[in-house]
């Protein structure tokens, strides 16, 4: 068994870990890796694969898709995912490290560099790229967006630091010691890294407590994108199947009905295209005991064609098709969709 299926079962059980990696069409590279101790692309990977469960999980329509790829004998290949994080003037986020900080510490000792970075002005938030050195095309990229609350109003502020004052810290002293090791070069043997494995997971979570519904009424009337983190926190805002032919497969999926979003976003170079479907609803608890109907998270869709200057696939993001994707977990009813450039 190589090292990845071993991270995957031990951390999700047997029987969900397997059924993950088949969905999954993972480079032969990365999957001969054994022995015992794990490189730190192979842990990225295997932590890719944790996170790509735990979204199928909260998104059934996600679920449906890929249930009916490996139908048809395709497995998903792993573009990329998303995350939301929000970013005071002053620091920190409760116990938390500020905006992307919570994210850099575990993506830069695991071999991801930033790519790029991608002004998101319209929605207040600065989107960045996160992308493996060792297999840049083979190990998903990361796309984390920052929501600025110094743009905002003090009302939107004050109900902010409420709502995200209390966020606790999730990693422990295991894990920290573990991303040192990587950090330094170091080896990690594969005991080390199981046991972090699962702490590391619950980073991409709600880490701070239930919102009052007032204030997440206030956050919704400036920003969809701050209402969503507080209820969803720092989960996967979406997972991404690349596929050979975007525009063809939104038309099939649109003539089945699927929750599919209007338009199709198309980079300003051309060569890359995405759409998405629409987030699912998911039932979040609230501060005064009630549990809500909001919007959750989704599956998107991506085609990258080779960059003529490299002869290599064009793995770059674009500020319009970021935007556009975004407004995917919308919470206002009859929200329209946008094209932004």
């Amino acid at each position: 068994m190589g090292t990845i299926e071993r991270l995957a079962t031990g951390a999700l059980g047997d029987a969900e870990g397997r059924r993950t990696l088949e969905m999954l069409a993972i480079d032969p590279a990365l999957l001969a890796e054994r022995g015992e101790h794990v490189s730190r692309a192979a842990f990225a990977m295997a932590m890719n694969v944790g996170l790509f469960h735990d979204l199928l999980a909260r998104v059934p329509s996600g679920a449906a898709y890929v249930a009916d790829a490996l139908a048809g004998g395709r497995r998903i290949l792993f573009d990329h995912g998303a995350l939301r994080c929000i970013r005071f003037p002053d620091g920190p986020t409760g116990a938390l490290p500020g905006g992307e900080d919570a994210f850099t510490r575990i993506f830069l000792p695991l071999g991801y560099e930033m790519a790029a970075v991608y002004p998101l002005d319209r929605l207040k938030m600065t989107g960045r790229a996160y992308r493996h050195a060792d297999y840049p095309d083979a190990i998903p990229q990361f796309f984390l967006s920052e929501l600025h609350v110094d743009r905002f109003d003090p009302d939107f502020a004050a109900a902010a630091a409420r709502v995200f004052g209390t966020s606790r810290d999730p990693l422990d002293d295991a894990a920290r010691e573990m991303l040192r090791r990587y950090a330094a070069g170091e080896a990690v043997a594969f005991a080390v890294a199981l046991a972090a494995l699962p702490t590391i997971l619950a980073a991409f979570d709600r880490q701070h407590e239930p919102a009052s519904f007032e204030d997440y009424q206030l956050l919704l009337s400036r920003s969809n994108e701050a209402a969503w983190i507080a209820t969803e926190g720092n989960a996967f805002n979406h997972a991404t199947d690349r596929v050979p032919d975007v525009a063809a497969l939104a038309q099939r999926l649109k003539a089945q009905d699927r929750p599919m979003k209007e338009r199709l976003e198309i980079s300003a170079s051309g060569r890359v295209r995405q759409t998405a479907f629409r987030a699912d609803r998911v039932a979040r608890p609230f501060a005064d005991g009630e549990t809500r109907q909001v919007s959750g998270s989704f599956f998107e869709f991506i085609s990258r064609d080779l960059d003529p200057k490299t002869g290599v696939i064009d793995l770059a993001f674009d500020t319009g098709n970021a935007t556009g994707i975004f407004a995917m977990t919308s919470a206002r009813d009859g929200a329209q969709e946008g094209t932004y450039r």
